[in-house]
């Protein structure tokens, strides 16, 4: 069986998906690069190609145009202006809205009936346009969401607590953006409250780091893309192997008419239910606030 990927968008995100992906065992034995720099990108699949002897994984990589989507079971979207040092994502919402209707319009032109993953910011807004543009069904589009947000913060609450990060039971969820948080009242390490590992304080630091996790790496190398690349390739396989695993992807809520994340259940349908957790008094204005975030940012296009 042919399980092909498309990359569209060839630039710091998009090739550390396809280095991360050939660095793992993957169920994607077929990856296509569009990008509007063919040359560039020429190189780029020759510097793949050169790393097939000693990968895990048998991939044929090659350039290709938009009719290579006709037969795909996922193409990735990475294409977009990058947030610069001082931007927010939803700064970005005016520039890559524009180049999402292109982009879609001609994915669709070719017969594409896969999923489509998003990984652009403003993620949410552009992962709602990439549903709406495409008509597609909801659960055959979905954004990368907080997934690098959750591993950040697991990340980080295992270097304080000395537990590795896979048993740290703990998410982001609500926009991948400022108005994110992580729902505590839900936070465990081996079914022990997080409470019992964390004072409040040590809380709050480590969800205003989370928070700013991608400001604090803009500012330092200009710009975040292995983590989001990992992410990448993990909800590809969770997608390509019909894993049925639980993860922070931006998935439509259909009560409010956004794409927003929590916890949801991943397969070869592409967001097969999404988990509504019970959220404390003051979580639910949080998540409502995020709501109203990303709803005023698609109203204002």
């Amino acid at each position: 069986m042919k399980n092909k990927v498309v990359i569209v968008g060839c630039g710091n995100v998009g090739m550390s998906y396809a280095y991360a992906l050939i660095n793992q065992r993957t169920y994607v034995n077929e990856l296509v690069l569009i990008d509007i720099n063919t040359r560039k990108v020429e190189g780029e699949v020759m510097d793949l190609n050169h790393c097939l002897a000693y990968s895990p994984s048998k991939i044929n990589i090659k350039l290709g145009s938009y009719q290579d989507a006709s037969d795909a079971k996922i193409v990735v979207i990475a294409a977009g202006a990058n947030q610069n040092v001082g931007e927010t994502r939803m700064d970005l919402i005016n520039k890559n809205s524009h180049i999402f209707k292109s982009i879609v319009d001609s994915i669709m032109a070719s017969g594409f009936n896969g999923i489509f993953l998003v990984a652009t910011n403003p993620l949410d807004v552009m992962t709602y346009l990439t549903y709406k543009y495409s008509g597609l069904p909801q659960n055959r589009v979905l954004g990368t969401g907080t997934t690098l947000d959750t591993a950040r913060l697991r990340y980080l609450i295992s270097e304080k607590v000395g537990i590795g990060p896979k048993d740290i039971q703990a998410y982001v969820i609500g926009e991948h953006g400022d108005s994110e948080f992580v729902p505590w009242s839900n936070a465990s390490i081996a079914l022990k409250g997080i409470d019992a590992y964390l004072s409040k304080q040590e809380l709050e630091q480590v969800e205003n780091d989370v928070r700013n996790s991608a400001y604090e790496i803009i500012n330092r190398k200009g710009a975040t893309y292995y983590g989001i690349g990992m992410c990448l390739v993990r909800i590809t396989n969770a997608i390509l192997g019909d894993e049925n695993v639980i993860l922070s992807v931006s998935a439509y809520d259909k009560e409010n008419d956004v794409y927003i994340s929590t916890p949801a259940i991943v397969n070869s349908s592409g967001v097969k239910e999404k988990i509504f957790i019970p959220l404390s008094k003051e979580e639910k204005i949080k998540i409502k606030n995020s709501i109203n975030v990303i709803r005023e940012a698609i109203n204002s296009l």
